[in-house]
Protein backbone atom coordinates (compact mmCIF):
# COMPACT_ATOMS: atom_id res chain seq x y z
CA UNK A 1 0.00 0.00 0.00
CA UNK A 2 2.92 2.33 0.68
CA UNK A 3 5.80 3.41 -1.50
CA UNK A 4 8.68 5.62 -0.36
CA UNK A 5 10.44 7.45 -3.18
CA UNK A 6 13.82 9.08 -2.46
CA UNK A 7 12.72 9.77 1.10
CA UNK A 8 15.26 11.41 3.36
CA UNK A 9 14.96 12.61 6.94
CA UNK A 10 17.92 14.79 7.83
CA UNK A 11 20.49 12.92 9.97
CA UNK A 12 18.08 9.98 10.39
CA UNK A 13 16.99 8.08 7.26
CA UNK A 14 17.58 7.71 3.54
CA UNK A 15 15.26 5.40 1.58
CA UNK A 16 15.48 5.44 -2.23
CA UNK A 17 12.64 3.16 -3.36
CA UNK A 18 10.90 1.02 -0.75
CA UNK A 19 7.51 -0.64 -1.10
CA UNK A 20 5.45 -1.83 1.86
CA UNK A 21 2.81 -4.06 0.34
CA UNK A 22 2.78 -7.28 2.37
CA UNK A 23 -0.06 -8.05 4.81
CA UNK A 24 2.04 -8.05 7.99
CA UNK A 25 5.38 -6.25 7.93
CA UNK A 26 7.82 -6.38 10.82
CA UNK A 27 10.09 -3.32 11.08
CA UNK A 28 13.43 -4.37 12.52
CA UNK A 29 16.79 -2.79 13.30
CA UNK A 30 19.07 -1.53 16.02
CA UNK A 31 18.05 1.11 18.54
CA UNK A 32 18.17 4.50 16.85
CA UNK A 33 17.82 3.10 13.33
CA UNK A 34 14.61 5.03 12.65
CA UNK A 35 11.91 2.41 13.20
CA UNK A 36 9.50 4.70 15.03
CA UNK A 37 10.35 7.54 12.66
CA UNK A 38 9.21 5.40 9.74
CA UNK A 39 5.84 4.73 11.38
CA UNK A 40 5.33 8.44 12.01
CA UNK A 41 6.18 9.19 8.38
CA UNK A 42 3.58 6.70 7.16
CA UNK A 43 0.91 8.41 9.26
CA UNK A 44 2.09 11.90 8.23
CA UNK A 45 2.86 12.77 11.85
CA UNK A 46 6.37 13.63 10.62
CA UNK A 47 7.32 14.89 7.17
CA UNK A 48 10.43 13.83 5.22
CA UNK A 49 13.08 16.44 4.46
CA UNK A 50 12.88 15.38 0.82
CA UNK A 51 11.08 12.75 -1.26
CA UNK A 52 7.55 11.42 -1.55
CA UNK A 53 5.51 8.87 0.35
CA UNK A 54 2.60 7.31 -1.51
CA UNK A 55 -0.39 5.51 0.00
CA UNK A 56 -2.39 3.54 -2.55
CA UNK A 57 -0.51 5.49 -5.25
CA UNK A 58 -1.56 8.87 -3.80
CA UNK A 59 0.94 11.27 -2.24
CA UNK A 60 0.38 11.63 1.49
CA UNK A 61 0.61 15.40 1.13
CA UNK A 62 -2.47 15.28 -1.12
CA UNK A 63 -4.57 13.40 1.44
CA UNK A 64 -6.26 15.51 4.17
CA UNK A 65 -4.72 14.44 7.53
CA UNK A 66 -8.11 13.61 9.06
CA UNK A 67 -8.97 11.35 6.12
CA UNK A 68 -5.53 9.68 6.17
CA UNK A 69 -5.71 8.90 9.88
CA UNK A 70 -9.09 7.25 9.48
CA UNK A 71 -7.44 4.86 7.02
CA UNK A 72 -3.97 4.59 8.57
CA UNK A 73 -4.25 4.23 12.34
CA UNK A 74 -1.26 4.34 14.67
CA UNK A 75 -0.86 2.89 18.16
CA UNK A 76 2.27 4.50 19.67
CA UNK A 77 4.43 2.81 22.28
CA UNK A 78 3.04 5.16 24.92
CA UNK A 79 -0.70 4.86 24.24
CA UNK A 80 -2.87 7.95 23.96
CA UNK A 81 -5.60 7.85 26.59
CA UNK A 82 -8.40 10.41 26.68
CA UNK A 83 -10.39 11.80 29.60
CA UNK A 84 -13.37 9.68 30.54
CA UNK A 85 -13.99 6.00 31.04
CA UNK A 86 -13.09 2.88 29.07
CA UNK A 87 -16.21 3.15 26.93
CA UNK A 88 -15.41 6.77 26.02
CA UNK A 89 -11.93 5.73 24.95
CA UNK A 90 -13.07 2.77 22.89
CA UNK A 91 -15.52 4.99 21.01
CA UNK A 92 -13.47 8.19 20.69
CA UNK A 93 -12.81 7.58 16.98
CA UNK A 94 -16.52 7.14 16.31
CA UNK A 95 -17.28 10.29 18.32
CA UNK A 96 -14.86 12.38 16.25
CA UNK A 97 -15.94 10.94 12.89
CA UNK A 98 -19.68 10.73 13.52
CA UNK A 99 -19.67 7.03 12.61
CA UNK A 100 -22.25 4.62 14.01
CA UNK A 101 -21.06 3.41 17.40
CA UNK A 102 -20.81 -0.32 18.15
CA UNK A 103 -23.15 -1.69 20.79
CA UNK A 104 -21.99 -2.28 24.35
CA UNK A 105 -21.97 -6.03 23.75
CA UNK A 106 -19.28 -5.56 21.09
CA UNK A 107 -17.20 -3.38 23.41
CA UNK A 108 -17.40 -6.00 26.16
CA UNK A 109 -16.43 -8.72 23.69
CA UNK A 110 -13.32 -6.74 22.67
CA UNK A 111 -12.32 -6.24 26.32
CA UNK A 112 -12.80 -9.92 27.07
CA UNK A 113 -10.68 -10.99 24.11
CA UNK A 114 -7.93 -8.56 25.16
CA UNK A 115 -8.00 -9.91 28.73
CA UNK A 116 -8.99 -6.49 30.02
CA UNK A 117 -11.33 -7.45 32.85
CA UNK A 118 -12.73 -4.02 33.68
CA UNK A 119 -16.25 -2.54 33.56
CA UNK A 120 -16.87 -0.08 30.73
CA UNK A 121 -17.45 2.73 33.24
CA UNK A 122 -13.93 2.36 34.74
CA UNK A 123 -11.97 5.61 34.51
CA UNK A 124 -9.25 5.22 31.87
CA UNK A 125 -6.80 7.16 34.04
CA UNK A 126 -6.96 4.38 36.65
CA UNK A 127 -5.61 1.74 34.27
CA UNK A 128 -2.05 0.39 34.39
CA UNK A 129 0.33 0.87 31.47
CA UNK A 130 -0.39 -2.60 30.12
CA UNK A 131 -4.14 -2.08 30.43
CA UNK A 132 -3.87 1.23 28.57
CA UNK A 133 -1.94 -0.55 25.83
CA UNK A 134 -4.70 -3.14 25.47
CA UNK A 135 -7.35 -0.42 25.50
CA UNK A 136 -5.57 1.34 22.62
CA UNK A 137 -5.42 -1.89 20.61
CA UNK A 138 -9.12 -2.49 21.21
CA UNK A 139 -9.96 1.04 20.11
CA UNK A 140 -8.32 0.64 16.69
CA UNK A 141 -9.90 -2.78 16.09
CA UNK A 142 -13.30 -1.06 16.33
CA UNK A 143 -12.47 1.45 13.56
CA UNK A 144 -14.15 -0.03 10.49
CA UNK A 145 -12.68 2.60 8.12
CA UNK A 146 -9.10 1.68 9.01
CA UNK A 147 -7.10 -0.08 6.30
CA UNK A 148 -3.66 -0.08 7.94
CA UNK A 149 -2.56 -0.52 11.55
CA UNK A 150 0.80 0.96 12.58
CA UNK A 151 1.93 -0.56 15.89
CA UNK A 152 4.97 0.65 17.83
CA UNK A 153 6.02 -1.96 20.40
CA UNK A 154 2.38 -2.93 21.07
CA UNK A 155 3.18 -5.50 23.76
CA UNK A 156 6.07 -3.76 25.54
CA UNK A 157 4.12 -3.34 28.82
CA UNK A 158 2.61 -6.83 28.80
CA UNK A 159 3.96 -9.99 30.41
CA UNK A 160 4.85 -12.82 28.05
CA UNK A 161 1.64 -14.80 28.53
CA UNK A 162 -0.68 -11.79 28.16
CA UNK A 163 1.34 -10.35 25.28
CA UNK A 164 1.20 -13.63 23.38
CA UNK A 165 -2.57 -13.93 23.80
CA UNK A 166 -3.35 -10.27 23.02
CA UNK A 167 -1.18 -10.12 19.91
CA UNK A 168 -2.56 -13.42 18.61
CA UNK A 169 -6.08 -12.06 18.95
CA UNK A 170 -5.17 -8.70 17.41
CA UNK A 171 -3.24 -10.12 14.46
CA UNK A 172 -5.83 -12.79 13.66
CA UNK A 173 -8.63 -10.19 13.83
CA UNK A 174 -6.69 -7.82 11.57
CA UNK A 175 -6.13 -10.61 9.05
CA UNK A 176 -9.81 -11.61 9.10
CA UNK A 177 -10.73 -7.98 8.40
CA UNK A 178 -8.08 -7.81 5.64
CA UNK A 179 -6.16 -4.97 7.27
CA UNK A 180 -2.46 -4.39 6.66
CA UNK A 181 -0.35 -4.33 9.83
CA UNK A 182 3.08 -2.69 10.03
CA UNK A 183 4.70 -3.10 13.41
CA UNK A 184 7.82 -2.50 15.42
CA UNK A 185 8.21 -5.16 18.10
CA UNK A 186 10.93 -6.52 20.36
CA UNK A 187 9.04 -9.82 20.57
CA UNK A 188 10.56 -12.10 17.95
CA UNK A 189 7.82 -14.68 18.44
CA UNK A 190 5.26 -12.21 17.06
CA UNK A 191 7.42 -11.63 13.99
CA UNK A 192 8.02 -15.35 13.48
CA UNK A 193 4.36 -16.24 13.89
CA UNK A 194 2.63 -13.48 11.95
CA UNK A 195 4.96 -11.43 9.74
CA UNK A 196 4.74 -12.06 6.00
CA UNK A 197 7.66 -9.68 5.33
CA UNK A 198 10.30 -7.77 7.26
CA UNK A 199 12.20 -4.53 6.73
CA UNK A 200 15.54 -3.96 8.43
CA UNK A 201 16.04 -0.24 9.02
CA UNK A 202 19.79 -0.54 9.65
CA UNK A 203 20.44 -0.33 5.90
CA UNK A 204 18.57 2.97 5.66
CA UNK A 205 19.78 4.56 8.89
CA UNK A 206 22.24 7.42 8.61
CA UNK A 207 23.18 7.03 12.26
CA UNK A 208 24.05 3.34 11.92
CA UNK A 209 26.11 4.03 8.80
CA UNK A 210 28.03 6.82 10.52
CA UNK A 211 28.79 4.55 13.48
CA UNK A 212 30.00 1.82 11.12
CA UNK A 213 32.26 4.31 9.32
CA UNK A 214 33.78 5.51 12.61
CA UNK A 215 34.62 1.94 13.53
Amino acid sequence: MFQLQNVEVEDVLEMKDVRLESNVISIEGQSGSGKSTLLRLLNNLDSPTTGNILFKKQNLTDIPPQQLRKQVVMVPQNPVIFDGDIQDNLLIGHTFSGAVKPKKAKLKEILENLWLDKPLHTKASELSGGEMQRLSLGRVLLLSQAEVYLLDEPSSDLDDRTGSHVMKYFMETAQQQQKQTILVTHDKSITEQFATASLNMDQYSKQIRQEDERE
